[in-house]
């Protein structure tokens, strides 16, 4: 009988507590989300799978010495993971839209108004009972409003680890509605004249162009932020090895093997900070409402500051285009194609929407910099 109580007590029925059991339910939440409705697959699918793990009692892979242990302190701790993804999704931008046409550069820096506006909101709901946001904290909870997720992880890592797990699901959760969030925004801040607008094709870029770009835009930063050089770095040489054309089997690993392997184990490494103890608490509920602000805001940024160009600019630009600022690479982009040609089917939109679409990957890099030397230093 002695024997029987033992065994019965390491049992998971046994030890599981309530608030395991609802972020168990959480996880298989992350990825229905991921299997059932295609939202951000890549990275929902393991992070939900690691919340599961992380929440199983007795089983230890949150412990120091278990496997999602390692997996965080390696990769995410330190920061190497989203730098990694940053390389390889660097490997795959193609720079040439905002080459060919620079002003759109400005789309993706207004985008990230949505950042800075949600850092104030974040210090705000601390007058709200159970909400203790620091300003590191207000900080990575702004960031999910650049729409990046391997950012508002590093930011997170840097910054907040203990709100790591809620502002990686708010992240990518809204990264993946892209398509539901942004469209209303995009239809209510202009007209159905200014959805219209048929843009120029753009010009031809060089490789020549395309080889210096990353080279200058690393240069700026060293200079003036270097703070940003982790990320726009790491972002930089994944695209001079695409550009250059020297090195396809480098380019080509960091394209597919690289970034496959980085993916799964960055989101195990979230997943493992999904735990109840830390997840299920009043201020995750704040993280949520805030992600969704910063994401709303920058949209609205970006658009606002498109009609602005639009009327000082020589060539035509359709406002929608602002929308492509936050860093949903390259969803953001087709959300804007889409809804240009619903309102025109003579209006495609693609090409032009990834000038801001790029920027704003770059615009969230720098915001994060800019945020991790004020706060973090």
């Amino acid at each position: 009988m002695e024997g029987l109580l033992k065994l019965w007590a390491e049992t998971g029925i046994a030890n599981f507590e309530f608030g395991q059991i609802v972020m168990i339910i959480v996880g298989c939440g992350l990825l229905f989300l991921a299997i059932r409705k295609g939202f951000e697959p890549l990275l929902l699918l393991p992070m939900g799978f690691g919340a599961i793990l992380a929440n199983i009692p007795n089983a230890g892979f949150t412990d120091p010495g278990g496997l999602l242990y390692y997996i965080y302190y390696v990769g995410i701790e330190t920061g190497i993971f989203p730098l990694l993804i940053f390389m390889g999704v660097g490997a795959m931008t193609d720079f040439g839209a905002l080459i060919a046409n620079p002003k759109t550069l400005l789309l993706g820096a207004a985008a990230q108004f949505g950042i800075f506006f949600t850092l104030f909101g974040a210090i705000v709901l601390n007058v709200i009972p159970g909400m203790e946001f620091t300003l590191a904290d207000a900080s990575s909870i702004a960031i999910i409003g650049g729409a990046d997720g391997p950012t508002a992880i590093f930011l997170a890592s840097r910054l907040s680890p203990d709100l790591l797990g809620a502002i990686a699901v708010a992240a990518y959760s809204y990264m993946a509605l892209v398509p539901i969030i942004q469209p209303p925004i995009m239809k209510a801040l202009t007209t159905p004249e200014e959805r219209q607008i048929q843009m120029q094709q753009l010009r031809h870029v060089t490789k020549m162009e395309k080889v210096l770009f990353p080279l200058a835009v690393l240069l700026m930063t060293i200079l003036f932020l270097p703070s940003a050089t982790p990320l726009v770095g790491m972002f930089c040489l994944g695209n001079l090895m695409r550009e250059s054309g020297v090195v396809d089997r480098l380019s080509n690993t960091v394209q597919n093997e690289l970034i496959n392997i980085v993916t799964i184990m960055l989101g195990l490494g979230v997943g493992s900070k999904l735990e109840a103890a830390t997840f299920l608490q009043i201020e995750t509920l704040g993280i949520l409402v805030l992600g969704a602000v910063a994401f709303s805001v920058g949209t609205g940024g970006g658009v606002l500051m498109a009609k602005a160009l639009n009327r000082f600019s020589k060539e035509p630009i359709n406002p929608l285009i602002g929308a492509a600022g936050v860093s949903a690479v390259p969803m953001a982009a087709r959300v804007v194609n889409k809804v240009g040609l619903d309102a025109n089917p003579q209006n495609f939109l693609l090409m032009h929407a990834m000038g801001p679409n790029v920027a704003g990957v770059l615009g969230s890099a720098v915001a994060a910099g800019i945020l991790l030397a004020l706060v973090g230093g």
